[in-house]
């Protein structure tokens, strides 16, 4: 065969790799390239078009702020702003007057492109403000104004005018402002854990179901744990905002009274060295290189000042209690372990007799409950909104308070039918279910809400509790009661110092156990005789309002589950 008859042997470097794909054609490429070429041009061609618009935007906001005829009348305070003095909500009563408030954005809506409304809330009261397109406010006035986020505090400048319908979502209906000048003074965030207006109901029954619950028109209703844990958001609302004005208001009602009666104002050590009311119920500390225990009253630090010649003294302090103590009695509602809770303390010689302490006590009661209604109409009805009961505590008539002894609520419960037999045998004191039902009974018969136990069995009082000299089953002490419910223990204390350390044994303490011997010696010395007793402020506040749960009644409420906020 000749040579040019045998098949051409590629060179090696032609040879295509093994499953290489193949080289694209001369035209291919050109195509190729032509594509990317004409996706830059795109591309470019998109991003001018972009710039210009943005320009054009920027041109036109521009020249929209230079004819914005009210650009210095809102927007961020300026430091330079003469700002008149703030007023009042409550204080509004003259139309056409010109006013300055500083309030929370409650609610803010644009209407039109020539109407906006701010409904603006200052300590849970809201008044509606209007702001329309007139010389010299202008539409991007009115856009900013009816964009404002909710809750954020604003200065807002206006004239009080009469509304031509009353504004019934507001608290004062019969007036609004027509909007000046609006300032932001401080910006809430777009999205709040929960809003305050769906705060303003009463909070729901607690569920075991975990499906958000809701109102007749499907509105929100925010949980109590979910309020506790937003409190500073439910703190803002009318309700809570006048439930802190009365828990105000018994603190000063009863440091007021205390004061003109002669009463020293005292403050007693809350860092304690020994559990001297029952080791079951103290919080321990560490202080240092020892143990320390958070105090669980001023008890034993009263009758000492007793003990230094003061005569009559009152404190007003935290009380810390891990559960089930009587000084104040321990919650319900599922409240029996209500761990901290304001304290009203009073101890206070007498000359004769220990009924002289408690007449006064019950005087200083029916001043506080009596003075509340004066004082604090408006809260109370604001409050009767959302809980009806708060408008309908019984004070006694005469302006006395009833007083009964125990036997005679064992009799009243008896004749209801209740078992009373451990009662009688002077083993047991009232429980819980108990109380309730004579509260009821008692106003029923008596028409009072507001009463006083005396004469307790001597089996369930503390060991510094004296006797009664006639019946040493009995002892001469007192509870308060407001709709049923324990408010205060009260009594004599023993001031002779045989007699508190053979109380001590009898109830299986040691007198020389660490923490009594200054409290002893205090008797060695030579005590008076004296009495007192120790009420919860946060029990007070939430049975004269009827409220379903005491952490209502407290400012920032500690549980076993709560140490937040």
């Amino acid at each position: 065969m000749a040579d040019s008859d045998l098949p051409t042997r590629p060179k090696p470097e032609e040879t295509p790799a093994a499953g290489a794909p193949a080289a694209p054609a001369e035209g291919d490429s050109k195509s190729a390239s032509k594509n990317a070429a004409k996706k830059a041009a795109k591309e470019k061609a998109k991003a001018e078009k972009a710039a210009a618009r943005a320009a054009q935007e920027k041109a036109q906001a521009a020249a929209q702020e230079a004819n914005d005829t009210a650009k210095h009348l809102y927007g961020q305070l300026p430091e330079t702003e003469d700002v008149n003095p703030t007023t009042r909500f409550s204080d509004f009563t003259e139309e056409e007057k010109e006013v300055t408030v500083v309030a929370r954005v409650d609610n803010a809506r644009v209407q039109s492109a020539k109407l906006a409304f701010l409904m603006l809330r200052q300590q849970g009261q809201k008044i509606q403000a209007v702001i329309a397109a007139a010389e010299p406010i202008s539409r991007q006035m009115i856009k900013y104004t009816g964009g404002l986020n909710v809750n954020s505090i604003v200065q807002v400048t206006g004239l009080i005018k009469k509304p031509e319908i009353p504004i019934s979502s507001a608290t004062i209906q019969n007036l609004e402002i027509h909007i000046r000048k609006v300032y932001m003074i401080s910006e809430a965030a777009q999205m709040l854990p929960m809003q305050v207006k769906d705060a303003e109901r009463p909070p729901p029954v607690e569920t075991t179901d975990d499906a958000p619950q809701v109102d007749s028109e499907g509105a929100p209703i925010v949980t109590l744990k979910t309020r506790l844990d937003n409190r500073v958001l439910d703190l803002q609302t009318e309700t809570s905002q006048a439930i802190t004005w009365i828990s105000s208001g018994v603190a000063q009602l009863f440091s007021e009274y205390m004061i003109k009666s002669g009463s020293r104002w005292i403050f007693t050590p809350k860092l304690v060295g020994a559990a001297t009311e029952g080791g079951s119920n103290v919080f321990e500390v560490k202080y240092f290189k020892r143990n320390g225990y958070l105090a669980q009253s001023p008890q034993l630090y009263k009758q000492m000042c007793i003990a230094g010649d003061m005569e009559n003294v009152f404190e007003i302090a935290p009380v810390f209690r891990a559960g089930g103590q009587q000084h104040p009695p321990p919650l319900d509602r599922g409240e029996n372990d209500f761990l901290a809770f304001a304290g009203l303390d009073f101890e206070k010689t007498f000359e004769h007799h220990y009924h002289e302490v408690l007449e006064f006590a019950e005087d200083l009661l029916v001043f506080i409950l009596s003075q509340l209604k004066e004082r604090y109409a408006a809260q109370i009805a604001t409050i009767q909104k959302s809980y009806p009961k708060a408008g309908d505590f019984k004070l006694p008539k005469n302006g006395k308070a009833l007083r009964l002894n125990y036997m005679d609520g064992v009799a009243l419960l008896k004749e209801a039918g209740v078992d009373m037999s451990e009662q009688e045998r002077f083993e047991n004191d009232f429980t819980t279910a108990m109380e309730k039902q004579l509260g009821q009974i008692i106003r029923d018969k008596y028409d009072t809400d507001f009463y006083v136990l005396d004469k307790f069995p001597m089996a369930v009082r503390p060991f510094y509790t004296k006797a009664d000299p006639k019946d040493a089953r009995f002892s001469n002490s007192y509870d308060f009661f407001m709709r049923g419910e324990e408010i205060m223990s009260g009594a004599q204390r023993i001031n002779n110092i045989e007699e508190l350390e053979a109380s001590m044994r009898s109830k299986g303490l040691d007198p020389t156990q660490e923490g009594f011997e200054d409290y002893l010696n205090a008797f060695r010395q030579g005590c008076p005789p004296h009495a007192g007793g120790g009420l919860g402020l946060n029990r007070i506040v939430m049975f004269f309002l009827g409220l379903p749960n005491v952490r209502l009644a407290s400012l920032f409420p500690r549980d076993p589950q709560r140490l937040r906020p």
